[in-house]
């Protein structure tokens, strides 16, 4: 039973992404290919590169969630930084490039200038991975050959044409972390870096900084929900995995293991059709195969 993913993007609620793969290769299924954006794309170059999902989970629970975000002076202008997440990806990724990931993988980006998607799937894993969780105006854009990157996001929530890209004759699973668009968005918290002084990180979080952020958020998220469902219904995935994480928010700091589960349960929901579609995949793709021979 093979089957080609699309893992969407989140922040924290991406963790979900580690019990959907976990249930996945529990049930016997062989992933092929990953795509992802934001988070997704990180956890989809993790798989790629080898990490199980249990050793992804271990990797994020090792993370300190407070020192993610400092500045350092690579970093252009944002919000926030990207100095943890960059220790974290010279320890996991170091120098790794596409070549050297074991399936198929690909993670999406979007280029500021052109306002164009770029399919990142050739280079360095670690600039990729930097490219494809930039959310606007949080953290900075990142430069890669002509192009000035941001989020996937903003253009492609659940990479779905991506993964049918990879693999054209697998069924696509996509996991979405989105929220429905009938769902009231939620209020937004600036995550201050533990390197910031604590009177100065209290005096962020009142002054109209905070608010603007929240309002910012807001509008990101709403965007994201429309974009989301509208290629949805248009780059029509096999099947759909919808992890019940709309509690959480995209900065969030969370328990790993909680947020597995919530992607543990949602596969298990939808595993039948699951199993029906890929039984029928793979029907075809034989049938195919007799007719060319």
């Amino acid at each position: 039973m093979e089957i080609s993913l699309a893992l969407g993007g989140g922040g924290a609620k991406g963790n979900a992404h580690i019990g959907v793969l976990r249930r996945l290769e529990k049930e016997g299924y062989k992933i092929r290919s990953v795509a992802g954006t934001s988070f997704g794309g990180l956890v989809a170059i993790l798989y790629s590169i080898g990490y199980s999902p249990r050793e992804i989970q271990a990797i994020f629970e090792s993370v300190d969630q407070k020192a993610l975000y400092g500045r350092t002076p690579q970093d252009g202008p944002s919000l926030l930084g990207l100095a943890g997440v960059r220790q974290l990806l010279d320890k996991v990724v170091g120098t790794k490039t596409f070549a050297e990931t074991r399936i198929p993988c690909a993670v999406t980006a979007v280029d500021i200038n052109s306002g164009g998607e770029v399919i990142l799937n050739k280079g360095s894993l670690k600039d990729a991975v930097l490219a494809t969780i930039a959310l606007p105006g949080i953290f900075p854009v990142q430069t890669i050959n002509d192009w000035n990157l941001m989020d996937g996001g903003v253009l492609n929530p659940v990479p779905v044409t991506v993964a049918r890209m990879l693999s054209p004759n697998l069924p696509v699973v996509a996991v979405v972390l989105n929220d429905p668009i009938d769902k009231p968005l939620q209020t937004y918290n600036l995550p201050i870096p533990s390197i910031v002084p604590r009177t100065i990180a209290e005096s962020l979080q009142r002054v109209s900084l905070a608010q603007s952020l929240d309002i910012f958020l807001r509008s990101v998220d709403a965007s994201s929900r429309y974009v989301a469902h509208l290629r949805l219904l248009v780059d029509k995935p096999e099947i759909l995995v919808r992890p019940d994480v709309h509690h959480i928010n995209l900065l969030d700091r969370v328990t790993v293991e909680e947020i597995a589960q919530l992607g543990e349960q949602a596969l298990e929901e939808v595993l039948p059709e699951l199993k029906r579609k890929t039984s029928w995949a793979a029907n075809l793709n034989r049938r195919v195969l007799g007719a060319i021979k």
